[in-house]
């Protein structure tokens, strides 16, 4: 199964000449590396507090989502390209460049628990899984190989997937008296269900892969 990773070259040919301009202004892939993690804290934080302080609030604010993990992309791509053609690549890059994706994963991911809809065991296991598969891509350079960005469940293809559940969440609050919330419940615990399995698919190629 194909992965939204594949398309990662032609959205890079569409941001470089931001990159170039970034460059120039002295902005370094570590800073746009940090910048995107504190934004990604900064947005689970405030949907996590303003749904616990104010039950009542309307549920758009979780548009919040798809719209971040959208310019997240971009800003995953730019530090990269940065990096990688401006000679600005270091260990400590490298470093922040995989704990800071996991770090802002875990916090968007983990702002769900919010809903009244979702198994909190069950999106649970979702992070989990989540932080597994991409510790299996960071350590097939130990056995050889190059770091794996297998699907069908990578980075690229979770952003989208939450960013759907969160869509559906606003949807079904919109037309809540058409939708019962055990139907809610159902199709929005499905879909971290098939969630699961994918990333079980993704841990077993990245392996599977590398070895």
């Amino acid at each position: 199964m194909p992965s939204i990773y594949q398309l990662k070259p032609a959205f890079q040919n569409l941001l470089r000449p931001l990159v170039r301009r970034l460059y120039q202004h002295g902005i370094s892939a570590n800073q746009v590396t940090l910048f995107a993690m504190f934004i990604s804290l900064l947005i689970a934080g405030a949907l996590v507090y303003l749904f616990h302080t104010q039950p009542t609030a309307h549920a758009a604010y979780f548009l919040l989502i798809p719209l971040w993990m959208l310019l997240r992309m971009a800003f995953n791509a730019i530090d990269g390209m940065l990096a990688r053609e401006f000679q600005q690549q270091s260990k400590l890059g490298a470093y922040l460049n995989e704990l800071c994706d996991v770090i802002s994963d875990t916090a968007l991911y983990l702002c769900f628990m919010v809903m009244s809809c979702i198994s909190a065991p069950l999106l649970f296991m979702v992070v989990f899984l989540s932080i597994l598969t991409e510790y299996a891509g960071v350590m097939a350079p130990i056995v050889g190989q190059e770091r794996r960005y297998d699907g069908p469940m990578g980075k690229s293809d979770r952003a989208f997937w939450f960013s759907l559940l969160a869509i559906f969440y606003v949807l079904s609050q919109s037309f809540s008296e058409h939708l019962t919330f055990k139907l809610q419940q159902l199709m929005s615990n499905g879909l971290l269900v098939v969630i699961l399995v994918l990333l079980f698919i993704t841990l077993y190629n990245r392996i599977r892969n590398a070895i």
